[in-house]
């Protein structure tokens, strides 16, 4: 394979991780109409992990090294549990089109944790990124109004910012695994934590007895081609190129949410949402400038 290849790879299968997580914003939205957060989540990691047996040989491909099991599940924790947790009540909350908004500022995030911990710099116009981005994002609520789609969406977009903490320290864990762990083993571990994890509570519930082919098939598609398909697509990317230019991607999940929400859910956004998504995209444009990631 040639160097070119090599480096637009993992490009192409980011773009397509990408599209799969924002349809994600809409299947879920399908999905609890006919059956509750908790019980779509739990399913949705049942699902994963039946679809991960496949691929019980090269689960165990990896180099463990002495107490990697604490923040495999730390990671794990962050990413399915808490982050399922909080985006499944932040998209009963708000519309699909702004909770995918809410991602944009995933590589800004992403940049503060790997100060912290992968020695890379934070400059002043990431910074200034940085801080318009958030304006954005609460103008963005402000200018929210209550809809059937969204009946609270300054509360959801919110619970979708800490989502958001949750999945930029999902990310940094990521990278830092994804030198001595496979792809399918960071892909499958967290899902079948997440299925343990999200099983005492579902029982806790009355489970459904009724049966919705359009809940099911959203179910199905969470767990088998997003769970499956956008998580092996992302570790194996993240795993080639540096984590900062991986989350820099997320950039596209808010332009294919908002897409999707339009032509599939029929959602549309203000004049003033409009241009907080701006103010938003403005900010992320600024932190990505050259020179806004520099190495200690």
């Amino acid at each position: 394979m040639s160097k070119t290849q090599i480096s637009v790879l993992p490009l192409l299968v980011l773009s397509v991780a990408m599209l799969l997580w924002a349809s994600s914003f809409i299947a879920l939205k399908f999905a609890f109409v006919d059956y509750s957060p908790m019980f779509v989540i739990w399913a949705r990691m049942i699902v994963a992990s039946c679809c991960f047996v496949l691929f019980i040989k090269q689960f165990f491909r990896f180099e463990y090294k002495a107490g990697d099991w604490k923040l495999l599940f730390f990671m794990a924790l962050l990413e399915p549990c808490i982050y399922f947790v909080l985006e499944a009540e932040a998209l009963m909350n708000t519309s699909a089109a702004q909770a995918g908004t809410i991602t944009a500022i995933l590589p800004l995030l992403i940049a503060v944790i790997a100060f912290f911990t992968l020695g890379e710099r934070i400059t002043r116009t990431q910074l200034l990124g940085f801080g318009i981005a958030f304006t954005g994002v609460v103008a963005l609520s402000l200018g929210s109004e209550a809809t059937e789609n969204a009946p609270n969406p300054a509360w959801g977009n919110f619970l979708e910012f800490l989502a958001m903490c949750c999945a930029a320290g999902y990310s940094v864990l990521l990278k830092r695994f994804s030198v001595r762990y496979s792809a399918v083993f960071l892909t499958a571990f967290p899902a079948f934590v997440g299925a343990f994890f999200f099983t005492p509570f579902v029982l806790m519930m009355p489970f459904p007895t009724h049966f919705s082919v359009t809940g099911a098939s959203a179910i199905l598609y969470l767990g088998m081609v997003v769970t499956l398909g956008a998580y092996l697509c992302y570790n194996f990317a993240i795993s080639r190129i540096p984590v900062t230019v991986a989350g820099s991607f997320s950039n596209l999940i808010p332009v294919f949410t908002v897409m999707l929400a339009w032509l599939i859910l029929d959602e549309s956004l203000s004049y003033s949402q409009l241009l907080a998504c701006g103010l938003v995209a403005l900010g992320v444009y600024v932190s990505q400038k050259r020179g806004g990631f520099k190495k200690a």
